[in-house]
């Protein structure tokens, strides 16, 4: 069976056992619940408002890591300016421990 859930502002496919790495959704060893969900497939395909009003998604937080660097450079030629900058994301990876069709 697998589920697509919403979160972090994207949407993933995931089933029972998986690790994936999502933007942060709680603390190093708690368990969080991932809504909205979006799709639960098992025998039966729930796709309806009304069909997932109850489904949900659980995890657990297993560590907090960081995504990978982005480097930005603004230029304006008339004023000698310039700006470098980076970022670096934390992300946490977590593992789908159950879904259920509620």
């Amino acid at each position: 069976m697998y589920a697509v859930v919403a979160t972090g502002g994207k949407q993933y496919k995931v089933e029972e056992g998986q690790v994936l790495e999502v933007e942060r959704v709680g603390d190093v060893g708690s368990d969080v619940e991932l809504r909205p969900v979006l799709l639960v497939d098992g025998s039966a395909v729930m796709s309806t408002p009304a069909d997932l009003a109850g489904a949900s998604v659980k995890a657990k937080v297993l560590e907090e890591v960081k995504g990978p660097k982005i480097n930005g450079f603004v230029y304006k030629s008339a004023s000698n300016n310039r700006r470098r900058w980076g970022h670096r994301q934390t992300l946490a990876r977590i593992e789908i421990t159950g879904i259920s069709k509620g």
